[in-house]
């Protein structure tokens, strides 16, 4: 990852309400220079308005954001020129064709990408006399990770990158995201997909309730979490569950198709071999493997749940 001192992203003290609903609350983060920076949380959580306010589309109630030293929503002119966005929905005029939506964007900026080039990478060349609603979901996705990618942005927003898109071009987009951050380009990356973070980012951000609880790398957020490990096997003979959960360490049990899956830390590992030991069970085809970063951000997500309700 390249970096410089100076962030390129900043925000203190955001805060955005909707009436009464508090959709960002309070988050203080900066995104470095070069960076993939991973944004998750359940739908709702407040992550879309957050790109929002980065890209000057929303400005905040309270607190700052500075995007390469300007505030984007009273300086839109110098932040679009070096702002890249690709939202959830793109909004383009219906009848507008695909090489017609490339060439506009392209005319926005002093030195854009060939459009032709970027059609071909995202596998549109063949849609380019299209217009833009007689393309696929996935189509009118890739257009507008194109649209937000073509004028060579020094920061590109992407929201839910990868929805719609086939295994194939997903790949596609992940290695062309890679290539655009090499060029230098800092990127926040708001996704669903924990394959996608974990190949994607540098860092991740967890937003819940409008509030950021979590800021790591993927490895440390893995790490991090109360239960980094999980063992699977297949029993020799009945296992009774509930003396598996007492264990300390141990912060899940489930079953099914004749095996037993404990969600656990290394102290929760060996007590569970040598209670199967005591037993007389033998653990058939045991495997023990660090915790997946779907597991570590559910249980990032529930600790906090589980301490708003107290």
């Amino acid at each position: 990852m390249t970096t410089t001192t100076a962030p390129a992203i900043r925000l203190r003290g955001l805060r955005k309400t909707y009436g009464s609903v508090v959709a960002v609350d309070d988050i203080d983060l900066e995104v470095a220079t070069g960076e993939i920076l991973g944004v998750l949380g359940p739908n709702g959580a407040g992550k879309s308005t957050m790109i929002d306010c980065i890209a000057g589309l929303a400005r905040p109630d309270a607190g700052t954001v500075e995007v390469l030293g300007v505030d984007p929503a009273r300086d839109r002119a110098t932040a679009k020129r070096d702002l890249g966005v690709q939202l959830q929905q793109a909004g383009l005029q219906p009848k507008l064709r695909v090489s017609e939506a490339l060439d506009l964007f392209a005319s926005f900026y002093d030195d854009p990408r060939d459009p032709a080039e970027l059609a071909d990478r995202l596998g549109l060349t063949e849609r380019l006399g299209h217009a833009w609603t007689a393309l696929s979901g996935g189509q009118q996705q890739r257009l507008s990770i194109a649209l937000a990618l073509i004028g060579r942005p020094r920061i590109a927003l992407l929201d839910e990158l990868s929805t719609g898109l086939d295994p194939a071009s997903r790949r596609d987009v992940w290695s062309l995201v890679r290539e655009v951050r090499e060029a230098g380009t800092t990127i926040v990356l708001v996704t669903h997909l924990m394959e996608e973070a974990q190949f994607l980012c540098d860092r991740l951000a967890v937003i819940e309730r409008g509030r950021m609880i979590a800021l790591d790398t993927p490895a440390g957020l893995v790490g991090s979490t109360a239960a980094p490990a999980v063992m699977r096997f297949a029993p020799s003979a009945s296992v009774a569950l509930d003396v598996l959960r007492s264990f300390d360490g141990v912060a899940d049990v489930t079953s099914g198709d004749q095996t037993v899956q404990v969600v656990t830390d290394d102290d929760g590992v060996l007590a569970v071999l040598d209670h199967l030991a005591r037993e007389g069970i033998r653990p058939h085809g045991l495997r023990i493997t660090e915790s997946s970063l779907d597991e570590a951000y559910l249980d990032v997500v529930r600790r906090e749940s589980e301490g708003a309700n107290r």
